[in-house]
């Protein structure tokens, strides 16, 4: 892992079309795979869809998919490991299974297979995770009816949703090449945006009209999916509208600009866009953008789902600087990162990332050559935001403005990324840059050269506690320290803030030992949420091993004929089948807290299973994913003799728990019985005494267990 970020000359890490499109978002859906068939068609129909779903199945490679979002490492012949992603962790405990494709995390349990990992990390159904790998892996994609009209008005209004912002991204684009554009083409080409630039973020520009764009849609799109869109404002009915069409655009236009500044200034948090009330119809809708140069907002896949526009009017109405779209059913402002699209090779390549505050910091750093750049998307830096990066990597470049405003979102945004255990630096430029205008001003080896002389977090923030309180005196300390431990505070690790505080100790003139007295003090207040990992049931080697053996063969076989031989009598050894052999014969697993699991291996179905998408509940699903991801010894003969024997031991010694109980009862016992148990117990005795016993025991539980 590249710990000395950042390298040592400028990074120009080629971003192409190939990365940003070669994955389809899990929302860009046709239809679910779930089916509501006419009759005449039905069967066809259910068997493509399940061939369909083993077609991408076979064909996806979920050390790929995962890898998309986790950053994996060998570890071991067929194992991948990383960082889990549902959940925090510093060590990684999350797994993946090269040969029989499916993952696991040690930590809080989840496994599946490459549906159920796509399913939940993107939040979707899985038919719509299916559709999702289908699209990585360009397999066209059938058209099948929707289950419910629920199901099918959700999917459906993701899809359609992404299809208007797909058509807004157009229209902005064409409005900047056209003669009204003029302006926004100037203020592009101030700030040093070349037109390929230009071209590899989608930038266009909105028309100071209210009603272009919601013209070029309504023929495409009902009034209803328009609305959810949340590119569209409407006009109380109570208002006048007049005839001309101008007069109507400049009233909703005021109207707007006053709801755009109220929702600015009422909270950083912006609603999921609503519809308006029903009165409203489609000739009250005027576009929420006007006279903006429109940054399109993606998702991880590269799919627009939202808009950043930039004013380019100087008047009093013009509202604010930059507006946002708000929430809808496909974004959420909290959840996205801008360019992360683009920028995710190169941080997974380069093992850190820079992030900026801004669209257009972004934009220029991502021009100069610096392609592993993200900044935040309309809001200040959320933890759902920083769990997205941790996915890419863990070391992070924080470059925001060192102005009041930023100095305050930097601390902010530095506490948030410690608590979520980043290795972070931070690059302060000379008052009065922020990265667009450094870059535009000295240059971009210059910007490389800072860059290699950004700072540690903690080395950032003591000399900020430096500058503000002078330490010469004992009060200056006091209040340097008092700004600096609730920094100290958020680092989980007990022995990195031992060492800051050493640290800290050392720069400001402060006993340490009293420093460590008021970080044990604060460490006491300090709530850090604990992860539950899962209860897993005591399993023994034994039951390993047999339930390894049991999923070992690529096919399953429950007919007479495949288990005739009990002990390798055939030329090739058999693990599979000689586990079955025994367990069907000797049920050695009842009892057992693995009886449920073993019992549903044994009695899968003939031919071909996926021992991952057996009907188990989730306990022994997770108990399975954790066996068969430590598949670390080889499956010989002698290995599985040995566990049957092992699980002998267990059904004799609890035989002979059940003779000891009765026995303790003997009194009540004809001496018949008594003379059974005891020769009973004899016989236990010498089989536990003698591990080559190869044949059951010859106890009769239902008579040992009969009433005396």
């Amino acid at each position: 892992m590249n710990r000395g970020f950042p390298p040592t000359s400028t990074v120009n890490y080629q971003n192409s079309q190939l990365f940003r499109h070669r994955e389809a978002a899990a929302i860009f859906l046709l239809a679910p795979l779930s089916l509501r068939i006419p009759a005449g068609n039905c069967l066809r129909s259910m068997t493509d869809a399940i061939d369909f779903k083993e077609i991408v199945k076979q064909q996806a490679d979920i050390v790929r998919v995962v890898g998309d979002y986790v950053k994996l490492k060998k570890a071991g012949a067929q194992n991948f490991s990383g960082l889990c992603p549902f959940h925090n962790e510093k060590t990684p405990s999350f797994s993946v299974h090269a040969t029989r494709q499916f993952f696991h995390c040690f930590g809080c349990g989840v496994s599946g297979d490459v549906f159920a990992f796509v399913q939940k990390i993107e939040n979707v159904t899985f038919v719509e995770a299916v559709r999702a790998v289908a699209q990585k892996l360009g397999i066209a994609l059938p058209k099948f009816s929707y289950s419910t009209p629920g199901e099918a008005q959700e999917a459906k209004l993701r899809t359609v949703l992404i299809e208007v912002h797909e058509r807004a991204v157009a229209f902005f684009q064409e409005c900047l090449r056209r003669p009204e554009g003029a302006r926004a083409r100037e203020y592009l080409a101030g700030r040093g945006l070349t037109q390929d630039v230009i071209n590899t973020f989608r930038i266009g520009y909105a028309p100071d009209s209210g009603f272009f764009l919601k013209d070029r849609l309504k023929g495409e799109f009902d009034e209803e999916v328009l609305r959810a869109s949340g590119l569209f404002s409407w006009k109380e009915r109570s208002q006048p509208s007049g005839s001309p069409q101008d007069a109507r655009s400049l009233d909703s236009a005021r109207d707007d600009k006053e709801r755009e500044n109220q929702q600015e200034n009422a909270s950083d948090r912006e609603p999921r866009a609503q519809s308006p009330k029903p009165e409203a119809s489609l000739a009250d809708m005027y576009s929420k953008f006007r006279n903006r140069v429109m940054f399109p907002l993606t998702n991880e896949a590269g799919r627009v789902i939202a808009f950043t526009g930039r004013t380019l009017s100087t008047d009093d109405k013009a509202g604010p600087k930059y507006f946002n779209s708000p929430e809808t059913a496909i974004y959420s402002k909290s959840r996205v990162l801008f360019n992360l699209d683009q920028a995710k090779e190169a941080i997974r390549k380069l093992d850190y990332a820079i992030l900026v505050e801004g669209q257009m910091d972004c934009i220029s750093v991502y021009a100069a050559g610096f392609h592993n750049v993200i900044a935040s998307s309309g809001t200040a830096f959320t933890e759902l935001q920083a769990r997205l990066l941790g996915r890419f990597s863990k070391n992070v470049v924080v470059n925001f403005d060192p102005d009041t405003a930023g100095a305050k979102a930097t601390e902010r945004t530095l506490g948030l990324l410690v608590e979520e255990e980043f290795q972070i630096k931070v690059l302060t430029l000379e008052a009065g840059f922020d990265p667009d205008l450094f870059i535009r001003r000295k240059g971009k080896d210059a910007y490389g050269e800072a860059l290699k002389h950004s700072q540690r977090y903690f080395d950032y923030l003591i000399e900020h506690a430096q500058s503000q309180f002078p330490i010469r005196s004992a009060e200056g300390k006091v209040k340097a320290l008092n700004s600096l431990l609730p920094h100290i505070q958020r680092v989980p690790s007990r022995i990195v803030r031992d060492e800051l505080a050493r640290e800290i100790a050392q720069k400001l003139g402060i006993d340490s030992a009293v420093l460590r007295q008021e970080l044990k003090h604060a460490a006491a207040n300090r709530s850090t949420p604990s992860l539950k990992p899962a209860v897993e049931a005591q399993v023994t080697d034994a039951e390993k091993l047999l339930i390894r053996a049991l999923t070992s063969a690529g096919e399953m076989h429950t007919s007479e004929e495949r288990i005739s031989a009990r002990d390798g009598t055939e030329e090739e050894f058999d693990p599979a089948r000689q586990a079955h052999f025994v367990l069907k014969s000797e049920r050695l697993h009842v009892g057992l807290g693995t009886e449920s699991l073993i019992e549903c291996l044994l009695n899968s179905a003939g031919g071909a299973v996926d021992v991952m998408e057996l009907p188990l509940p989730d306990s022994d699903r997770n108990l399975l994913a954790a066996i068969l991801m430590k598949e670390d010894e080889e499956l010989t003969a002698e290995r599985l003799e040995g566990a049957v024997r092992a699980l002998r031991r267990i059904q004799y010694r609890r035989q002979m728990d059940v003779v000891q109980r009765e026995l303790q009862a003997a009194k009540k016992h004809e001496p018949d019985r008594l003379l059974f148990l005891l020769r009973e117990k004899d016989r236990l005795k010498r089989a536990l005494m003698d591990p080559g016993l190869s044949g059951p025991g010859q106890l009769d539980q239902a008579a040992v267990q009969r009433p005396a």
